[in-house]
């Protein structure tokens, strides 16, 4: 069978490779997506119906701008799709004044003159009763912030490429990569090979098995997510409660109203800790402590939540060492673009992310500030 030739390969279509898609596609590219599973699927990291947005980002200022053009992006393609996939709630940053999530929400609103309200335990709970924060703790309230359908964004983006002359394959994975000689580059998979002028990897948790300078950069870690049927739903709602980070002496948690799956989504940032191997992770297997962490949690913090269990599910994040993306061309193939490394707070970048490397795959440099995002950053590493 004859190779095949592409303008651009894109490996991987969850949430970052579909949107990178899209955008390549937009532009005329003749570009291949490949996919190692379904398109979406629950293996990875972008399934569990919803993702958090939010504009006031504590991890660092440089967000912001990215934030900005991200929800227009997602409005764009929520036109295109003709359905809804942001919806606004509100989202509230939480932890004590002289933590990491409130100051750092605070500096992104000063720095970006973002609209917010800055309220006490008591004045949150008054507002969303469904809040049972402790006194100390403060509340940054910001209007914008909501949730993304994180799996139907998969599945618009991926349709927008293919109306646009994109060619998709799932269930096809990747066996290796190489640079050619004369410029650009051979894919290999189980079922074939493809040649291309370029290449886009966002291959996620297992982004380290195809870039090998990604190796203890890219690390896959196990997350788990609950669902509780609340004793209250009515406080639970999209319309009465945001979405949130709430920082307390316990951890780093976060959560959503009650949307798509019967129950108050809950989860810990960083779980319990455990590195794994994206390709042996058992998804079904949940310790007694995996649902006691995040129960007590909500038994504490959102009592009126605090009912049965309707679902657990397990995700991955992949994280960098300090918890800031890779975007970047390879400094030895300028031809491959990868993205990865997102760390547990990517999803709601997906779109501009796209942009992003369809810019850098396309013109080798983007107008978008993504200097945090460097390789070159782990030198040392």
């Amino acid at each position: 069978m004859a190779t095949q030739r592409y303008d651009t390969i894109v490996v991987g279509l969850g949430g970052m490779g579909s949107a990178a898609l899209y955008h390549l596609a937009r532009r005329g590219d003749r570009v291949l997506g490949l996919e190692q599973f379904d398109i979406p699927h629950a293996l990875g990291s972008s399934h569990g119906v919803t993702r958090i947005i939010r504009l006031a980002y504590f991890e660092h200022p440089a967000y912001v701008p990215l934030l900005r053009r991200a929800y227009e992006l997602w409005r764009e393609l929520e036109a295109a799709a003709g359905e809804r996939l942001l919806i606004i709630t509100g989202s509230i940053d939480a932890g004590p004044p002289d933590g990491t999530v409130v100051p750092g929400a605070l500096r992104s609103c000063a720095e970006h003159d973002l609209p917010h309200e800055l309220l006490s335990a008591a004045e949150l709970h008054r507002r969303f009763p469904g809040y049972r924060l402790p006194d100390g703790i403060q509340a940054l309230y910001q209007p914008e912030g909501g949730f993304l359908l994180s799996e139907r964004c998969i599945v618009a983006h991926v349709m927008a490429a293919a109306a646009h002359g994109a060619e998709v394959h799932g269930r096809e994975p990747v066996l290796g990569w190489e640079a050619l000689s004369g410029g650009g580059v051979r894919v290999r998979t189980a079922r074939g090979t493809y040649e291309a002028e370029r290449l886009v990897l966002t291959a996620g948790a297992w982004a380290s098995r195809l870039v090998e300078r990604l190796v203890g950069l890219a690390v896959p870690e196990r997350q788990v997510l609950i669902w509780m049927q609340p004793r209250r739903p009515e406080l639970f709602t999209p319309e009465r409660f945001p979405v949130f980070n709430m920082e307390v002496a316990e951890g780093h948690f976060y959560g959503f109203p009650v949307y798509g799956i019967p129950g108050f989504k809950f989860g810990l940032y960083h779980h319990l800790g455990e590195q794994v191997d994206p390709d042996t992770l058992d998804r079904e297997a949940f310790s007694e402590r995996d649902e006691a962490v995040l129960r007590e949690a909500v038994e504490r913090y959102f009592p009126d939540a605090a009912g049965p269990t309707t679902a657990l599910k397990v995700c991955m994040f992949t994280n960098s060492p300090d918890e800031h993306f890779i975007i970047d061309r390879l400094p030895d193939h300028p031809q491959v673009t990868l993205a990865a490394g997102f760390s547990g707070h990517g999803y709601k970048f997906c779109s501009v992310v796209g942009e992003i490397l369809a810019d850098l795959a396309r013109d080798g440099a983007t107008r978008h500030d993504i200097s945090l995002f460097r390789l070159d950053r782990f030198a040392d590493a």
